[in-house]
C-alpha cells in the first residue's frame, strides 16, 4: 500500500514516530500502549477492534529516521508478522509505502485464519495511513 502525502518526509516521520518515542497522545491511548521505550526502539501493545472484540498485539517497533519504521510481531493472533513503513519522495511531498508479511501455521486451518486476520490487518493499516496523511498535511500547512 502506498499513499502520497503533501508534506515533507521529516514531518511525516514525526507523525509516525512521536506516539511511540514521545508521550502517546490521549486520542491514541485506546489503540496504543508503549510498554518499553528506548531511543529508537519500543515494545508496544496495539489494541484493534475486530468482529466486536478487541485484539491486542505486542510488537517491537524500530525507527530509522527519516526513512523507515520496522514492526515485528512478538505476540498476536498469528505466529509471524513483519511490516515496514518506508518514506520516500523529494521536496514537499512524501510517498509512504507499507509492506507487510503475515505467516501462519496449522496448514489449511492456519491459511483460513490468516486470511481472516489479514483482512482486518489491511483495513487497520489503510486507516492508519489515512490518519498519518491527514495529520502530516495539517502540520505542513501550519509551518
Amino acid at each position: 500500500m502506498t499513499v502520497r502525502i503533501a508534506a515533507p518526509r521529516d514531518v511525516v516521520f514525526a507523525v509516525v514516530s512521536e506516539p511511540y518515542l514521545e508521550r502517546t497522545p490521549r486520542a491514541l491511548r485506546a489503540k496504543l500502549e508503549v510498554v518499553e521505550r528506548g531511543d529508537d526502539f519500543v515494545l508496544a501493545a496495539h489494541h484493534t477492534r475486530a468482529y466486536g472484540l478487541t485484539a491486542t498485539t505486542l510488537e517491537t517497533v524500530r525507527f530509522e529516521p527519516p526513512e523507515r519504521v520496522h514492526f515485528r510481531l512478538v505476540r498476536g493472533p498469528v505466529p509471524h508478522v513483519v511490516e515496514t513503513f518506508a518514506l520516500g519522495g523529494a521536496g514537499d511531498d512524501t510517498e509512504l509505502e507499507y509492506a507487510g508479511e503475515l505467516g501462519t501455521d496449522l496448514w489449511g486451518l492456519g491459511r483460513l485464519w490468516g486470511a481472516a486476520v489479514a483482512r482486518t490487518w489491511e483495513a487497520t493499516v489503510e486507516a492508519s495511513l489515512e490518519s498519518i496523511r491527514v495529520e502530516a498535511e495539517r502540520r505542513a500547512k501550519r509551518a
